[in-house]
């Protein structure tokens, strides 16, 4: 296809997406949903699931294959951007408070999942069109528990930039507890991947590079952008060479994060967690954001929801097995987080929040699957399962954080939510 062509695809997919986007996510916010679970369903009707399967041709023909790098390049931008955005509001303070906390949910976010991972993958080896006839047990038990373990995190930081929690203790302690679960499943993923041809060495980078990173810009990185920061005045307009400078370190923080196996939005993060809190950080949020939330973020959705058919779940040989994961996923993060929050001095109402909050999967969890679905590790038996989990996982955080403000005493509310 000529590259004029793609060109005039590209603008007509993001009108659907963006028309597709709003409508979808002001009718899921006129049920109680956020914005942004709107979105996520908007991008799976634009796919084969919904809008292919009524209209397959008129569906290929908006989005024909050969469109998809552009789409996906800027899937990539849109939601690293948004995750630098959410890095810049993350609260050290918060965090070193509530340090014990953090780590207590985030290990108990891993290990709860791995566990019941071990304890249904020998079952779900026996059923056919689940597991590629190559898994062995060891390998198909960390796949599923990676897959339950991973919560949603950009869509975690949506919601709760949504509901007011951005920067807030709990926000803080929900923020920090998914990136350590997301980091910790995708290199165990990178584990999976490398028994299945990929190279140890790919793990080894994936673990090793992540570290090193992490690392570099909490003891180097914040010094330097200290200075960078320390030139804006808060009286005067972000210059072009400022904004121009910021984003190319964050495209070198992104590379990074996709080159050693990790993720992308990792890069965007950590970037934004390092960066000093001040006027910097409110010029690039005023510049930045709107854009971003509105025409990038989309992008990703509808990227994510193009490669997702959820006809394949209603296969009746599959029930058990639907409800086994489902099942799992909520106990393996809802109440295991809510228990390790609790442990650690937590009043009830604060670990409940964030037990609901660390449930949700999204569609960081169908990246994750389709990237086994490649790679033949799943068939796609338990890629549809996997899809519906993170569809009701994501779907029920809401109302599950709603139900619990609501129940708990006016000024828990006013503790958990806006304490800062």
């Amino acid at each position: 296809m000529p590259t004029s062509q793609l060109s005039v695809y590209f603008f007509l997919q993001a009108a659907v997406i963006l028309l597709v986007a709003r409508l979808v996510g002001r009718l899921a916010q006129k049920f109680g949903q956020p914005q942004v679970v709107g979105e996520m369903i908007a991008g799976v009707t634009l796919g084969p699931s919904l809008f292919g399967l009524f209209l397959p041709d008129l569906q290929q023909a908006l989005f024909p294959k050969q469109t998809l790098d552009t789409l996906y390049v800027l899937a990539q931008l849109g939601v690293g951007l948004y995750m630098f955005l959410v890095g810049t509001e993350f609260r050290d303070d918060h965090f070193r408070a509530r340090y014990k906390s953090a780590l207590s949910v985030s290990l108990a976010g891993i290990l709860a999942p791995f566990v019941l991972a071990f304890a249904l993958a020998p079952w779900l080896l026996t059923l056919p069109g689940l597991f590629s006839a190559k898994a062995q047990p060891l390998q198909a038990s960390l796949f599923l528990g990676a897959a339950i373990a991973i919560t949603a995190f950009p869509m975690l930081a949506r919601i709760i930039s949504e509901r007011g929690l951005a920067g807030t203790p709990l926000g803080t302690l929900a923020l920090t507890a998914g990136a350590i679960d997301d980091a910790a499943a995708w290199c165990i993923l990178a584990i999976v991947l490398a028994s299945f041809g990929k190279g140890w060495d790919q793990a080894y980078l994936a673990i090793g590079g992540g570290a090193a990173f992490a690392g570099f810009m909490l003891l180097v990185g914040r010094r330097l952008l200290r200075r960078l920061a320390d030139q804006v005045l808060p009286d005067q307009p972000l210059s072009a060479t400022m904004l121009s400078a910021v984003l190319g370190i964050f495209c070198v923080s992104a590379f990074a994060m996709d080159a050693i196996g990790i993720h992308a939005v990792f890069g965007g993060f950590i970037l934004g967690a390092c960066m000093p809190k001040g006027a910097l950080t409110e010029k690039l949020r005023t510049q930045l954001q709107p854009f971003v939330v509105i025409f990038l973020l989309p992008m990703f959705f509808t990227f994510s929801g193009l490669k997702t058919q959820l006809g394949l779940v209603v296969q009746p040989e599959l029930a058990l097995a639907t409800i086994a994961i489902l099942v799992a996923s909520f106990c393996g993060k809802g109440l295991a987080c809510w228990a390790a929050a609790r442990a650690t001095g937590e009043n009830n109402t604060d670990a409940m929040a964030i037990g609901a909050l660390m449930n949700a999967r999204g569609l960081m969890e169908l990246i994750l699957i389709n990237i086994g679905l490649q790679a033949g590790v799943i068939e796609p038996g338990l890629f549809s399962i996997l899809v519906l989990m993170a569809i009701v996982t994501t779907l029920a955080a809401t109302p599950l954080f709603n139900w619990i403000v609501r129940r708990s005493r006016p000024e828990a509310v006013v503790e958990a939510v806006s304490r800062v």
